[in-house]
């Protein structure tokens, strides 16, 4: 049998986030050939991705092949590549040397970390946006521990056993409450030497409060929390600068050898690519039909978008919008296709969720407001309900339930020491000095 001959309009998506895969199974079926380009082979639910940076979950129970939740999709295609820009006169994207041609363009690149013009930093404290990111941030914790309980400087042991997470918004505050149960129950009776329940976790956060799009209550709620299971919050302290050693907040030091940032994000270059204006972050500014203005047929979506709600508030980036936007802009083309039209793109937010640990977490819905045990099982089965596929759901549920009833984490396992990350703790100038003696 030849290849299927590519007649109808030519719709490419670049990122198969929640944005980009939410557009490619809403088109599927449709009158179009869809072509999605990402340079994973899977699709990532990020929410859940400190918990493999905890141990808690395994990377596959939290990641889907491109592949296999478009199979039955016959019009859609999957590539796999990196994107390095598109020719927008030509219609063309280029993908590592060569050219895919579009007639319509959706952009769902998504974001990266912000170190606010210090990029020196992420040698230091690395973010979490990858399974990559994940598994090398559970490895620099679990190897803190394992060092700290062979080192015979006491000093150098309470360094190792210093963690400090930058950044108070919802992955800052869900890292920090999972370190520390991490160290007050999963790790606390597998040591000799060290005692895993005197690890510091420290959560360093600019501004005044934890949660800033939350509630103000909902954010001291958190901070309660997360000051019940251990965690030190310093609120209103900037970091001005970090090292092998630990972190600054001007005057104020903490010698830490594990730093995990969480402080900001940017969007990906796409706005670079397109030529396009943007925001300070890096976010394509778009028209309310989610195009860059003068160029209907490039769509721009998710966290790579810059868009205002009804309050003239920039829209959170956040799954529900990648989701809701590219359901949108898949709508818009089914649409005009068909000759009719479709109202402006508008957020339906349904509320904002954050855990704080075992049997915590806080709930905004509107004027509604949760905390607790019920908050945090409906936060449970939010993100169960969310993740792709029966047996990520099952797994999941599976190993939440273990879990909660005997206190153990089931990935505590240290991989990929021979890989090109191998410097995984980074050491005190004095140590480097007698290491090169």
């Amino acid at each position: 049998m030849g290849k299927r001959v590519m007649s109808n309009p030519r719709v490419v998506i670049v990122g198969a986030g929640f944005g980009g895969l939410s557009a490619a199974k809403a088109l599927a079926g449709s009158a179009f050939d869809v072509t999605v380009i990402d340079q994973h082979n899977y699709h990532l639910f990020q929410p859940l991705l400190y918990q493999v940076a905890t141990a808690g979950l395994s990377p596959a129970e939290i990641a889907s092949p491109i592949r296999g939740i478009l199979a039955r999709a016959q019009n859609v295609n999957v590539m796999l590549g990196k994107v390095s820009g598109v020719d927008v006169e030509r219609r063309e994207v280029l993908v590592e040397g060569r050219r895919v041609p579009f007639d319509h363009l959706i952009v769902a690149t998504g974001a990266q970390h912000a170190y606010f013009g210090h990029g020196e930093w992420a040698a230091f404290a690395p973010g979490l946006k990858t399974i990559d990111d994940a598994t090398y941030i559970r490895r620099r914790i679990l190897l803190a521990f394992e060092k700290a309980e062979t080192e015979t400087d006491p000093q150098e042991r309470a360094r190792l056993l210093n963690f400090v997470i930058v950044g108070g918004g919802p992955t800052g505050v869900e890292m920090a409450g999972a370190i520390a149960e991490l160290a007050n129950r999963a790790l606390a009776e597998d040591f000799r030497s060290i005692d895993p329940r005197q690890a510091r976790i420290i959560l360093v956060e600019a501004a005044p409060r934890l949660l800033t799009p939350f509630d103000p209550s909902l954010s001291e709620a958190a901070k309660t929390s997360l000051e019940q299971l251990g965690v030190e919050v310093r609120l209103g302290s900037a970091v001005t600068a970090l090292d092998p050693e630990g972190v600054s907040m001007g005057a104020d030091r903490i010698e830490a050898g594990t730093v995990i940032w969480g402080a900001g994000v940017m969007a990906s270059p796409a706005g670079q690519w397109l030529g396009a204006e943007t925001d300070r972050a890096g976010r394509v500014r778009v028209t309310p039909d989610l195009t860059i203005p003068g160029l209907p047929d490039i769509f721009v979506i998710g966290d790579t978008a810059a868009l205002n709600n009804a309050n003239g508030n920039p829209l959170p980036g956040v799954a529900p919008v990648a989701k809701q936007q590219g359901n949108y802009a898949a709508a818009l083309l089914i649409a005009r296709r068909e000759g009719k039209t479709v109202a402006p793109f508008r957020y339906r937010d349904f509320g904002s969720l954050a855990t704080i640990g075992r049997k915590r977490a806080v709930i905004q819905m509107g004027r509604f407001k949760l905390t607790g045990f019920f908050a945090w099982l409906l936060w449970c089965v939010a993100h169960i309900y969310y993740l792709i596929g029966f047996r990520n759901r099952f797994v999941v549920a599976i190993s939440w339930l273990w879990n909660y009833v005997t206190f153990q984490r089931a990935t505590r396992l240290i991989t990929g020491m021979s890989g090109s990350r191998v410097e995984e703790l980074p050491l005190p100038a004095d140590e480097k000095l007698r290491g090169a003696a």
